[in-house]
């Protein structure tokens, strides 16, 4: 089903769970062609429970707790420590210096 909306050549691409049930060989041809298409410049969205799945195909991940926003973390700052917190509630305004944050 991926396969498919890809090939239609989107500019935004909304996915939830993408590799949720697949075999690995198949999480990896997700992976690569989700990357692909970020590294194309398009808008993606994936929305996913597997934080290994987030940290390898995001260029930043936003955390919601309770319905709100917590906070966005660029990849480069973001560890399962960082992204365990917000999960737990606390903003990233409180957890900079606690983790080493840049804002």
């Amino acid at each position: 089903m991926i396969a498919r909306e890809i090939a239609r050549g989107p500019q935004t691409l909304i996915v939830g769970q993408p590799t949720r049930g697949v075999d690995i060989g198949a999480v990896t041809k997700i992976h690569d062609q989700i990357t692909e298409l970020r590294n194309d410049g398009k808008a993606l969205l994936v929305v996913s429970a597997d934080l290994d799945e987030l940290m390898a195909i995001s260029d930043r991940i936003a955390v919601l707790c309770d319905g709100k926003l917590v906070g966005i973390v660029p990849i480069s700052e973001a560890d399962e420590r960082t992204i365990g917190l917000m999960m737990a509630g606390s903003p990233v305004e409180a957890i900079v210096d606690a983790v080493g944050l840049s804002e």
